[in-house]
């Protein structure tokens, strides 16, 4: 049976990895890929956890209904996927414009763009 444990442990996981790929990467459109990974594995902590959060006797009882009472989860989720796909559109003009004027998405030469 999965528990609420496997599936922070997956979110952990997840977070890490992107966390690697935001201090490792070099390259913007990678970087901005972490970042989304990131945003991933919040938003499966944020629904598995507001699974677990209630109680079983309530479901128990919502099983002839066909509404569960609590989606705190689900909200947060779906306002980080909102920021996220803001975050996507910002990042991605950023990157365009740093190619058009460097020839390069390589992150180390950002600062040049401070003219």
């Amino acid at each position: 049976m999965i528990t609420l444990t496997h599936f922070i442990l997956l979110s952990f996981a997840l977070f890490c990895t992107g966390l690697y790929g935001v201090y490792i990467k070099k390259n913007a459109i990678a970087v901005l890929m972490s970042i989304e990974l990131l945003f991933n594995a919040v938003n499966l902590a944020f629904v598995a956890i507001a699974r677990y959060s209630l109680p079983n006797h309530y479901y128990l009882a919502l099983k002839d209904q066909s509404m569960d009472i609590l989606l705190t989860g689900q909200v947060f989720a779906l306002i980080i996927i909102v920021v996220a796909a803001a975050e996507v559109a910002i990042g991605l003009a950023i990157v365009i414009n740093m190619y058009r004027i460097r020839d390069s998405v390589d992150i180390t030469e950002a600062n040049y763009m401070k003219n």
